[in-house]
């Protein structure tokens, strides 16, 4: 599978989150949500996207959207996160893949010549019908949550 785009019905799941609840696509007609898909907590990559998306929560809720990280970290690993750094949005775990595999996000990657399979930092911005308004592939961290946050302003 690929990454959903721009027309396509956004792939339904439910998954557990660092909360106490499972959060669910299909829970959030009405609501835009920004699913972005990351590699790994507490690296310097992730850790600044998480922030970035944070800091700006409040401008996304007054456009009526739901912020969720998705990576393949435990529940508890997404808690510890979470609270070291003080972050304001929902984190989902996929510890099976299923949803990242779905989404088309865990692919075969290359790092200094070696080969591995991980996810590609990718975001989905999901209308509140359910079909993908904007989708992001091999995100660049720096301004990337401005850029979600602006196709949100536009949708």
């Amino acid at each position: 599978m690929t990454l959903p785009q721009k027309g396509d019905a956004a792939p339904d799941f439910t998954l557990p989150t660092d909360g106490e609840r499972d959060f669910s696509l299909s829970a959030q007609r009405g609501k835009k949500v920004v699913l972005f898909f990351y590699p790994k907590d507490d690296t310097s990559g992730c850790t600044a996207e998480a922030l970035a998306f944070t800091a700006l929560k409040e401008k996304f809720a007054e456009h009526g959207a739901v912020i969720v990280g998705i990576s393949p970290d435990s529940v508890k690993k997404h808690a510890k996160f979470r609270d070291k750094h003080e972050l304001d949005v929902i984190l989902a775990s996929d510890e099976e893949k299923t949803v990242l595999e779905t989404y088309g996000v865990w692919v075969e990657k290359s790092m200094y010549g070696r080969k591995y399979i991980g996810v590609q930092r990718s975001t989905v911005l999901v209308g509140e019908d359910g079909q993908v308004l904007e989708s992001w592939w091999k995100v660049k961290v720096p301004d990337h949550a401005e850029a979600v946050l602006a196709a949100v302003e536009s949708a």
